[in-house]
């Protein structure tokens, strides 16, 4: 059973959550809150303590001032401050989507604080050949969004990113909602992520010097059923620029939704060096 805690950072109180006993493993997503990982973490506490939480300004996680940008170095800030808060020098950390991007800034931002980073499908855009249109894609969706609203701004977001329907692990709608209407919490959230997080998450440039520098260990990983999203593409992308192999893991985007156990085998594997 997980516990809930709460932890003021500059500008904003998080909420996280924390079960299980053994190594120290962070999961973070952005814009994706503590529940969407609640089966992963279930399946890793087994082995390990697991800490969940929800991103500044996503669900529980509170803003001061509710404009505030989301980018990846506020939320690898917020992570350093979690570990903090827990008396822990260092941490394994999973990170999947905009947060394996928050994993990738907490890399380059404090140094030792990571063990191994499990970097899950970044939507690092600037890494393609075709950056530009990518780019102006995600201007389109936010464009639309303050247009149109959530449910206009989605549709464009699922049919760029490569999305069929009821592809896993896709933000702000089901299937990581509940099923029908989408919640206010969840159109919050999908608001507050085209609004204020997802510029910034698909703009920022990984550190390679510093991800490659040590002494953290930085995995790449890639969905079985992800061929055909753009985070399959920017995932190869990065791990060609770090010199290694992505590592497979079941399912695509969100793979650890509907196949937690599964993935979570393959998580224990890399992150004990297999």
């Amino acid at each position: 059973m997980a516990t809930i805690h709460t932890l003021d950072v500059p500008g904003a109180r998080l909420r996280y959550e924390v079960r299980g006993s053994g190594p120290l493993l962070l999961v973070t997503g952005a814009p994706m809150a503590a529940g969407d990982f609640a089966p992963l973490a279930d399946a890793m506490a087994r082995d390990h303590t697991v800490v969940t939480h929800d991103p500044r300004g996503i669900s529980g996680s509170v803003l001061d001032d509710p404009e505030q940008d989301s980018t990846p170095e506020l939320r690898a800030d917020d992570l350093a401050a979690i570990l903090d808060a827990l008396g822990a020098e260092q941490a394994d950390v999973f990170g999947s989507s905009g947060g394996a991007v928050t994993g990738l800034a907490l890399v380059a931002r404090h140094p030792g604080r990571v063990r191994t980073l499990v970097a899950h499908e970044p939507p690092s855009l600037e890494l393609l050949p075709d950056a530009a249109e990518q780019h102006a894609a995600v201007d389109d969706m936010i464009e639309t969004f303050h247009r149109h609203g959530v449910g206009a701004a989605f549709a464009k977001f699922m049919a760029n990113a490569g999305f069929e329907d009821g592809g896993e692990g896709a933000p702000t709608a089901p299937p990581t909602g509940p099923p029908g209407e989408p919640s206010e919490q969840t159109l919050a959230d999908g608001a507050r992520f085209f609004a204020h997080e997802l510029r910034g998450t698909t703009r920022y440039v990984p550190d390679v010097a510093a991800l490659t520098a040590g002494p953290a260990r930085v995995v790449v990983g890639i969905g079985a059923g992800s061929r055909s999203l753009v985070t399959y593409r920017t995932s190869e992308a990065l791990a060609g620029l770090l010199g290694t192999e992505p590592v497979e893991f079941p399912g695509d985007h969100g793979g650890f939704i509907g196949h937690a156990a599964e993935f979570g085998e393959v998580l224990r594997k890399v992150l004990i060096g297999g």
